[in-house]
């Protein structure tokens, strides 16, 4: 079993993203010059859902997310990092992803934070399965040709 990272987390409870972001801003302490943050909230699709439910595999979702991270790092001057996904029932208007990316110049935080979530949303191994309105569990979602056509720029 590989150690915990303390720049990921795949977790069931609700992230307070003011509370990450002031956390790795605090950590720190003045080295960074911008920090960019992604917050990917779970929609309702026009109303046709109650929820999103995420599986993934314990472990191997957060050496896999740890593994891009360390893609970023050697891509980008990062000070800082923080990844965090939801898993479990997630209701609409409720956050389901959080990127935090730190660097000594806004471009490189922008592009980390991007190449980041391109990557969650297309490869992170995650299934996700909509609970429709009425209580039938729809299917599977799966990444669209856009979410594929935005990561591969970074090829």
């Amino acid at each position: 079993m590989t150690a915990p990272r303390p720049d990921v987390s795949i977790q069931a409870a609700p992230f307070d993203a003011a509370h990450e972001i002031a956390a790795l801003t605090r950590d720190l302490q003045g080295r960074a010059g911008a920090i960019v943050t992604f917050t990917g909230l779970c929609r309702d699709e026009d109303g046709r859902l109650t929820g999103l439910e995420l599986e993934h595999y314990p472990g191997m979702a957060e050496a896999e997310i740890g593994r891009v991270v360390e893609t970023a790092r050697g891509r980008w001057p990062l000070q800082g990092v923080r990844v965090i996904h939801r898993h479990g029932l997630v209701a609409p208007g409720d956050g389901i992803v959080l990127v935090i990316t730190a660097a000594g110049h806004r471009i490189a935080a922008f592009e980390a934070a991007s190449f980041l979530m391109d990557y969650l949303k297309t490869q992170a191994p995650f299934w996700k399965r909509e609970h429709l309105v009425g209580g039938a569990v729809g299917g599977w979602v799966e990444a669209t040709q856009a979410d594929d056509a935005a990561a591969a720029r970074w090829s």
